[in-house]
């Protein structure tokens, strides 16, 4: 997710041993060795693809109001369950760090259990917990075997650590201490410094503007009873989306979906956030650091989901400096200048306007020279966009490498995950490619004119300040 540096997102893939045919020593032995064989039906699955198709997205909502898409995928005996709740930390309402620290506490103990009875339970049959937070959502899942011994109980955790919660004092006191050191770590390190200062300046006093992981101002004040109202509040059957994505046929889908959300109050959809504003000026940041390399940042609010110049944008991108290697800024920076090992740019778009942000890390010594070729290439692609073959270039990586990016369940999950949670349209991947290939020389030069703004962007430089500068 977008914006949480301090806390490693949890992933749910199968575990690297198995993926390498070697065996997990965490693993009880009766899964390891399923484990692998499933691995390997797996990769024999993914060559032997010969036609590319998108996936068959089937959508309904629960009596209780929530969201669900499904999609059956037979290659692997597995289940993979999300449920996204609009719970980020846009969420947070001044005490930032709350979203986060509730979500890092479901799994922590529910329904009397410890956090080390729920670890062993979803462990004993080979199940994997996932939990995080970032600026729009909060979300929890499973991955588990469908075999009925193994997918039951697992179902039944999640369902215990989603709707029966315990929030034990002593958890609570653990992740927020933890949360308080991670946050005393990021006042240690430029690239944090870089995107906090960032974010203030491009969302002002955007919800956006907080971090995810809190200050210590916040974290001080947040008490128990904070974390169990915003849990109330926001963990509810119409507050979430639930994307299932595996080997079971659609009446055991929703058989599931039935189950884990049954005690879940239906509640309420939270207000919708404010948009975020435009720039009026540019703005430009200066934080003395003691360290070698300067880190940089540029940009401003850029697109939200579902905008209507999002895929247009998204192609600009591309050539521009979200690439790698063969993207303008790397080859103009590092290449021909040798200014940056690293030079890149994207959107980031959310359920109100992400940022569009440009960044990179160069000896002190260069940090203007750097940033006055960052500011010449912005201002030169915005005048006259991408050269034909630069296009061209872009179009066939994009839609050539389209296929591996919904090539498992996982990367499926994540991205039926984000259709349902920003009500993108539901044909949404059937159509990526067409849209793609739609955005022209022409439509980009317009859309870059009417959207990036050079004369008003936040720049952000954190470093070892040089004589003169």
């Amino acid at each position: 997710m977008a914006n949480n540096t301090l806390r490693p997102r949890m992933n749910i893939f199968l575990p690297a041993a198995a993926l390498a045919g070697q065996p997990n020593p965490a693993m009880p032995s009766f899964l390891n060795s399923m484990l692998i064989k499933i691995s390997g039906l797996l990769f024999v699955a993914l060559f032997a693809a010969a036609v590319y198709a998108t996936p068959d997205i089937q959508t309904w909502q629960t009596e209780n109001g929530a969201k669900v898409l499904f999609v059956p995928a037979k290659e692997i005996p597995m289940l993979d369950i999300r449920i996204v709740f609009d719970a980020g930390s846009a969420r947070d309402a001044g005490l930032s760090g709350l979203a986060v620290l509730t979500n890092s506490l479901l799994s922590e103990g529910a329904a009397g259990k410890t956090s080390q009875q729920i670890a062993e339970a979803f462990e004993s049959v080979g199940a994997q917990i996932e939990n995080d937070a970032d600026q729009d959502m909060a979300i929890l899942g499973v991955r588990s075997l469908t075999e009925p011994r193994y997918l039951t109980p697992a179902v039944e955790m999640l369902k215990q650590v989603l709707t029966q919660p315990d929030f034990p004092q002593d958890a609570f006191e653990r992740e927020l201490n933890s949360m308080k050191v991670a946050v005393k770590a990021a006042q240690q390190s430029p690239a944090a410094i870089a995107a906090d200062a960032f974010n203030k300046a491009v969302f002002g006093d955007h919800p956006y503007a907080s971090p995810d992981a809190g200050n210590m101002e916040s974290l001080e004040k947040i008490t128990p009873q904070d974390v169990r109202q915003f849990y109330r509040q926001y963990y509810v059957a119409k507050n979430a989306t639930i994307a299932v994505v595996g080997n079971v046929e659609r009446p055991q889908a929703e058989e599931i979906v039935k189950s884990l959300l049954s005690k879940l109050p239906a509640g309420e959809k939270p207000a919708a956030l404010p948009p975020v504003k435009e720039l009026t000026e540019a703005k430009k940041i200066v934080i003395d650091f003691p360290s070698t390399q300067t880190h940089i940042l540029v940009g401003q609010p850029g697109i939200k989901r579902g905008d209507d110049d999002y895929f247009t944008l998204y192609v600009a991108n591309h050539p521009f400096g979200g690439s790698g290697f063969s993207s303008r800024l790397v080859k103009v920076i590092r290449e021909d200048r040798g200014l940056a090992y690293s030079v890149y740019s994207y959107f980031n778009p959310m359920r109100q306007a992400g940022a569009f942000t440009m960044g990179m890390q160069t000896r002190n010594e260069e940090a203007q020279q750097a940033l006055s070729l960052l500011d010449q290439e912005l201002e030169k692609y915005v005048e006259f966009g991408p050269e034909e073959d630069e296009l061209e270039d872009s179009l066939s990586n994009i839609t050539g490498s389209f296929p591996l990016k919904i090539d498992s369940n996982g990367k499926l999950l994540e991205y039926i995950s984000v259709i349902g949670f920003y009500n993108l349209p539901i044909d949404y991947l059937d159509h990526f490619i067409e849209n793609v290939k739609s955005v022209g020389v022409q439509k980009i030069n317009e859309a870059l004119k009417r959207r990036i703004h050079p004369d008003r962007m936040v720049t952000v430089v954190v470093g070892k300040q040089q004589q003169g500068d």
